[in-house]
């Protein structure tokens, strides 16, 4: 019988094994909340580290964030992203997960309101100058996102280096930073590029189409009617048809091209085929983003009100005015969201050409 070579036993290796303590650093990690009310070896306001603690692992999940959307940027960057790709897969899988990190971050707020005013107000004047809007991690998944800064609450507030702005070698890095194509131009992209109005998929369909408007797809101009029909005696049928008009065929809205929404809605409104259930997931990946953010940036409002009232921040911000405005005004994917709107009944929408329909199930051939 041939002679196998003998298994190394784990536990005999003369490699030196990991520890649990090394590998993560914890030494390193328990060391660095320095209360500034530690005075003498004795923690004056109870309550600082608490605070301290929260917000690090704030920024250590923005860390995760930012390398979550770096790598979707990866894959959606390629010049032909497919649908059905393993990587759009991962895409979706990874936006999903930063859903679930803003719902952590959500709830994180609760623990931080066990701490009452007054307890804040043992330690907040030891961090004038100080202030969450310093935060250089979160200012960067903004702009990784897409949201642009003249679509920001108070710019002016943004980009300075006086009390409460940024140093500025963060100030310099941000601005570096906002140069990389956001997530949300390359999924602008994405969707302006989809295939699936060619006119080889729809030269046989007959679908009734009787005010067929030559400058449009036969397909817009029926759904078009489709959408009028399903409109209520409550709806302004009339501005929404011509908001119909002007965000799906002359200027779009918002970042997104009429061609990129016009892919948003179809690929809305025949999610259930299964080339389409993998965009369907990413779109509402990053609408659900959108409303953690939002949800992230309102349950902020209410602690500052809770902890200081109208008062203004300690990086001298106007506080609980700032914080409403930017729950109002600081969103990136409401376009997306806003074409739900034009949405109709599943029992109502038309058949696609057997050719498409062929092609959304993954069993397209060439003729």
């Amino acid at each position: 019988m041939r002679d196998t070579p003998a298994m190394e036993c784990p536990f005999n290796s003369e490699k030196t094994p990991a520890y649990y303590g090394d590998y993560l650093g914890i030494e390193k990690l328990l060391e660095l909340q320095k209360p500034l009310s530690l005075q003498e070896g004795k923690l004056i306001a109870h309550d600082e580290m608490l605070f301290i603690i929260v917000h690090q692992a704030y920024e250590l999940w923005f860390k995760q964030i930012r390398h979550e959307l770096e790598a979707c940027g990866e894959v959606l960057s390629k010049p032909a992203a497919d649908d059905d790709s393993p990587d759009m897969n991962v895409v979706v899988h990874r936006l999903k997960r930063v859903v679930e990190i803003w719902k952590l971050l959500n709830h994180q707020v609760d623990v931080l309101e066990t701490m009452t005013p007054l307890d804040f107000l043992e330690f907040r004047e030891l961090l004038h100058g100080a202030s969450g809007f310093q935060s250089k991690q979160f200012r960067q998944i903004e702009a990784a996102l897409g949201l642009r800064m003249e679509s920001r609450f108070r710019p002016d507030y943004y980009k300075h280096t006086e009390l409460g702005g940024f140093n500025a070698k963060d100030l310099e890095e941000i601005t570096e930073f906002e140069k990389i194509p956001s997530l949300l131009r390359l999924v602008e992209a994405w969707l302006a590029r989809m295939p699936f109005f060619d006119e080889a998929f729809w030269s046989e369909w007959n679908e009734t189409n009787p005010a067929a408007d030559s400058k449009r797809p036969h397909f817009w101009t029926r759904y078009r009617q489709l959408f009028a029909a399903s409109l209520s005696d409550r709806d302004d049928q009339a501005d929404l048809l011509r908001k119909f008009d002007d965000i799906f065929f002359e200027t779009g809205w918002g970042d997104f091209s009429p061609a990129s929404l016009r892919s948003a809605l179809f690929i809305m409104l025949y999610r259930d085929e299964p080339l389409f259930r993998l965009p369907f997931a990413l779109l509402n990946a990053l609408i659900e983003i959108d409303e953690q953010l939002a949800t992230f940036r309102y349950r902020h409002l209410q602690m500052v009100r809770r902890m200081i009232g109208t008062r203004v921040g300690t990086g001298g911000s106007s506080g609980e005015q700032y914080l409403q405005g930017a729950v109002n005004k600081n969103y990136v994917f409401k376009e997306l969201a806003g074409v739900i709107t034009f949405l109709i009944e599943r029992r109502n929408l038309p058949a696609l050409p057997v050719r498409l329909h062929k092609a959304l199930r993954f069993s397209f051939a060439e003729a």
